[in-house]
C-alpha cells in the first residue's frame, strides 16, 4: 500500500505533542546536569556557595526553548540526581531552582519583559520562602541539621573575629546574639532571607538567561531530523518503508517564511541504487539528506510506501562526517548494537568482518583510528538492516587508504545487501562510482555536472602538483625545533596511549612543511605540542627569538593553530568581533580590515554573522584571527577537510599567498593535491614515529603514495545525471 504525504508550503509548525523527543531528552540531560553540578559544588565547597545562584539558568533555558512537559521532566530528573549525589538539602535546592528556572524560561518563551519578570518575582519569592519554612517544620531532622550548621558557622566566625584587638569583642558579641536570635526565630529569618534571596536569584537568572538566549538565537531548538507527527500507518501498526521514494517540486525552509534552502527538487530513489549528491558548501546537500531521512518538506510532495524509520530496523540509517559524534558504546561490539530493540538478532562478529573490523569487538572505541571509527559507524547503521543508507561526507576526515576501504564497502552494499546508498561527497572519484549524480546548486538540482567534475584528479580536486621535493630556497634560520619529543596520554593508567615517540624536527623561518600520516598516527598531538597547548611527556619543543630558544608550552598565540573543525574555533557572533577576540587587545577595526584582506575576504564581511558563513569562509576567518595576532608560525590541522573544490582552491590560494609573503606554515592534511604551492617539504608520521619523505604505511596495509594519481574521469566513465542507471554487476 502506498500513501502520499503532501505538506503545505508555509504556516507555523505545530507545537510538539506526545512523549519527549530525542532533542528534548538531550537538552534535559545536558542543561539539567549543569544545574545539578552548580548545586553540588555549592553544597560541598563552602566558599563556592554563590555558584548556587547560577543553577536556575540552565533549567530556565530548557523552559525557554522546549515545552512545559520537558521542564517538568527536568525538575524530576535533576532533583533525583541531586538527592543521590548530595542529599536532601541539594535536592531541595535543585527543585527550587527548577521552579524558578521554569518560571523565568516560560516568561522568556512567551516574550515577556522586565515588568512581567519583576511582578512574577514579587509573587513567587515569598511563596518559595513560605514553602521552605513549611518543609523545615515538617522535616525536623533536616531543620535541626540546617540550624546546627548555621549556628556553628556563626559561632566559628565570632571566635575568629573576637581575636581582633579593640573591635573584635564587640563584633563577636553581636554575631553571638544574632546566632541566638536566628535559632529562636528561625522561621522568620528563613521567610525573610528566603524571599529576598529568591527575588535576587530570579533577577540574576533573568539577566544571565537573556544573554544566553541572544547568543543561541540562531541555533535551532528543534531536532532537524525530526519527522514530526505525520507517520504513515496501516491499521494499528506503523509501516517502515522508506523506498521507493519520489520527490516532486520539494522546497524547504528551516523557519516559516525564511530563506528557502531547497527549491524545486525532483528526484526518485529506487531500492538498491547508489546515488551521489554533489555541490558546493552551503548548497543544500545536507538539508536534502535530512528530507530523505524523514524530515518533512515545507512545500511539494514526497511519496513513499511508509515512514522513513530513521534509526529503526528496516528503515533509514545515516552516517555522518565525524564518526566520534555517533559512537555511544565504550566497546566496539556494544556500539554496534547500541539503541537496538531488545531481542534484535545481530551477528556482531560477522557484521564487523563485513566492514573490515574483524576481531575488534572487544576493543575500546576510543582506541580506533578515524577510518576504523567510520567503519564502525557504518556497522552500527547496517545492524538495523536499513533499506536506505545516507552517508554524508563520510570520507572527508579519513586518510586515503581508509577512504578507499570505505568507498569499497559502500559501493558493494547495493549488490550484497540490496541497500540503496545516497553518498554526499565533494570528490569526483567517489561520485563516479555512483549510478546517478545529483548536482545541487543554490538549493536546486541542475542537470549540468560540476565544473570540477570532468577534469578532476584525486578526490575531485585540481590535478595534484609535486609535494615533497625540497626546492632550492637557500639558507634559512631555524625557527621551531622539536627534540626527542614523545607524548603519552593517561600515562600509568590502564588506558595509557602512546601518541608520539622520539620526534625530532626543525622548521626553518619561511618553511612550508607538510606532515602526513594515517588516522591515529599522532599528527594532531604533534600540532598541539607545536602550538604550546600541551606539554610533551618527553623532549622539548622550542621557538627561536633571534637565536634565543624558549619552550613553546604555555606561550599560546606565538604559534597559531587552526583546528580541524573551523566552526568549533569560532566563538563570537560576528566576524569582526571574532577576529578582535582572536587577535588580542591591540586589534581594532583597522587591523581587522587588514587581516580580512590578507585572507582574500572583503572588509564588509566584518559585520556578517559567523553562523552565516560558508565552510571556506569560516576557515579564512579563523586564519584572519590568527594572522591578526602576528604569530611566528601557522600550524593548520586538516585545513581542506569538508570543503568543496571551489572553497579548497580559495583556501589553497590564500595559504600560497601567505607563504610567498614569508609566513612559516606547517600543514597537517590527508589531502595532498595542489599543496605544492604551499609546501616544499614533507615528513611522515607512522604510529607516532617521524620519517622524512618516502611512503607511509597505514594499518599494516600497502604503502600509501603521497601523490596517488587516479585515472582521469572521462565522459564515458562519468555517470548520467538524474537519468539512466548503471548495472552493479
Amino acid at each position: 500500500m502506498r500513501r502520499k504525504t503532501e505538506t503545505p508550503s508555509a504556516g507555523k509548525p505545530s507545537a510538539p505533542r506526545g512523549p519527549l523527543r530525542p532533542v528534548e531528552i538531550a537538552s534535559i540531560a545536558i542543561f539539567g546536569g549543569l544545574a545539578v553540578a552548580a548545586v553540588v559544588i555549592a553544597a560541598v565547597i563552602p566558599l563556592a556557595s554563590a555558584v548556587r545562584v547560577l543553577a536556575p539558568v540552565p533549567l530556565a533555558l530548557i523552559a525557554a526553548r522546549t515545552r512545559p512537559r520537558a521542564t517538568v521532566a527536568a525538575a524530576v530528573a535533576t532533583t533525583g540526581v541531586a538527592f543521590a549525589m548530595a542529599g536532601s538539602g541539594a535536592a531541595l535546592s535543585v527543585f527550587g531552582s527548577a521552579v524558578l528556572g521554569g518560571i523565568i524560561g516560560e516568561l522568556k518563551r512567551r516574550g515577556r519583559g522586565v515588568p512581567a519578570m519583576l511582578a512574577a518575582a514579587t509573587i513567587v519569592a515569598p511563596v518559595v520562602a513560605a514553602v521552605t519554612v513549611l518543609i523545615l517544620l515538617i522535616l525536623k531532622p533536616l531543620r535541626e541539621l540546617v540550624l546546627a550548621a548555621l549556628s556553628n558557622s556563626l559561632e566559628g566566625a565570632a571566635r575568629w573575629i573576637g581575636k581582633i584587638p579593640s573591635i573584635g569583642d564587640g563584633i563577636a558579641h553581636g554575631l553571638t546574639s544574632f546566632r541566638t536570635s536566628i535559632v529562636d526565630w528561625w522561621w522568620l529569618w528563613i521567610l525573610v532571607s528566603g524571599a529576598v534571596g529568591t527575588f535576587l536569584t530570579i533577577v540574576v537568572a533573568w539577566w544571565i538567561l537573556g544573554a544566553v538566549i541572544e547568543r543561541l538565537s540562531d541555533v535551532p531548538s528543534e531536532d532537524t531530523l525530526d519527522a514530526g507527527d505525520a507517520e504513515v500507518t496501516i491499521g494499528d501498526d506503523t509501516v517502515i518503508a522508506p523506498l521507493p521514494m519520489t520527490l516532486r517540486d520539494v522546497e524547504f525552509s528551516y523557519e516559516p517564511g525564511g530563506r528557502r534552502i531547497l527549491r524545486g527538487i525532483d528526484m526518485t530513489i529506487e531500492p538498491g541504487e547508489f546515488i551521489a549528491v554533489v555541490g558546493a558548501n552551503g548548497s543544500g546537500k545536507s538539508t536534502l539528506a535530512k528530507i530523505l531521512a524523514g524530515r518533512h518538506p515545507s512545500a511539494g510532495t514526497l511519496t513513499r510506501p511508509g515512514a522513513a524509520g530513521l534509526g529503526r530496523l528496516g528503515g533509514t540509517a545515516m552516517v555522518l562526517q565525524r564518526p566520534e559524534t555517533q559512537m555511544l558504546g565504550s566497546r566496539v561490539a556494544d556500539d554496534v548494537v547500541w539503541g537496538l530493540p531488545a531481542g534484535a538478532d545481530v551477528d556482531v562478529e560477522a557484521l564487523l568482518a563485513e566492514v573490515g573490523l574483524a576481531g575488534l569487538g572487544e576493543r575500546e572505541t576510543s582506541d580506533l583510528s578515524g577510518g576504523q571509527q567510520q567503519r564502525l559507524a557504518i556497522a552500527g547503521a547496517l545492524a538495523r538492516n536499513p533499506a536506505l543508507l545516507i552517508a554524508d561526507e563520510v570520507t572527508s576526515m579519513v586518510d586515503p587508504q581508509g577512504r578507499e576501504e570505505i568507498m569499497a564497502l559502500l559501493t558493494a552494499l547495493p549488490r550484497t545487501r540490496g541497500v540503496a546508498v545516497v553518498l554526499i561527497t565533494h570528490r569526483a572519484s567517489e561520485a563516479s562510482a555512483a549510478d546517478r549524480v545529483v548536482h545541487i546548486v543554490d538549493g536546486r538540482a541542475v542537470p549540468e555536472s560540476p565544473t570540477w567534475f570532468p577534469a578532476a584528479g584525486p578526490g575531485g580536486e585540481a590535478r595534484p602538483e609535486t609535494v615533497g621535493e625540497t626546492h632550492a630556497i637557500g639558507h634559512r634560520a631555524p625557527l621551531l625545533r622539536l627534540t626527542d619529543v614523545g607524548h603519552t596520554y593517561l600515562a600509568g593508567s590502564p588506558w595509557e596511549v602512546r601518541a608520539l615517540s622520539a620526534v625530532s624536527l626543525t622548521v626553518d623561518r619561511g618553511d612550508g612543511l607538510l606532515i602526513v600520516g594515517g588516522n591515529g598516527s599522532g599528527k594532531t598531538t604533534l600540532a598541539w605540542i607545536m602550538a604550546g597547548l600541551i606539554a610533551p611527556s618527553e623532549g622539548t619543543c622550542e621557538l627561536s627569538d633571534d637565536g634565543d630558544w624558549a619552550k613553546v608550552t604555555g606561550k599560546v598565540g606565538e604559534v597559531g593553530l587552526a583546528f580541524q573543525h573551523a566552526r568549533l574555533q569560532i566563538q563570537k557572533q560576528n566576524v569582526g568581533e571574532e577576529i578582535m577576540a582572536a587577535g588580542g587587545e591591540k586589534v581594532g577595526t583597522t587591523e581587522v580590515a587588514r587581516a580580512l584582506e590578507s585572507v582574500g575576504l572583503p572588509r564588509s564581511i566584518a559585520a556578517a554573522r559567523t553562523d552565516s558563513l560558508s565552510g571556506g569562509q569560516m576557515r579564512r576567518v579563523v586564519l584572519a584571527g590568527l594572522l591578526a595576532r602576528r604569530p611566528e608560525v601557522l600550524v593548520l590541522d586538516e585545513p581542506l577537510a569538508g570543503l568543496d573544490p571551489g572553497a579548497r582552491t580559495e583556501v589553497i590560494g590564500v595559504l600560497a599567498g601567505l607563504r610567498r609573503a614569508g609566513m612559516t606554515i606547517v600543514i597537517i592534511s590527508h589531502d595532498f593535491a595542489s599543496l605544492g604551492d604551499v609546501c616544499d617539504r614533507r615528513v611522515h608520521l607512522v604510529r607516532g614515529v617521524l620519517t622524512e619523505g618516502g611512503t607511509d604505511h597505514v594499518h599494516d596495509g600497502p604503502a600509501l603514495d603521497i601523490n596517488p594519481h587516479e585515472p582521469e574521469v572521462t565522459d564515458a566513465a562519468r555517470p548520467t545525471l538524474f537519468r539512466g542507471k548503471r548495472s552493479h554487476e
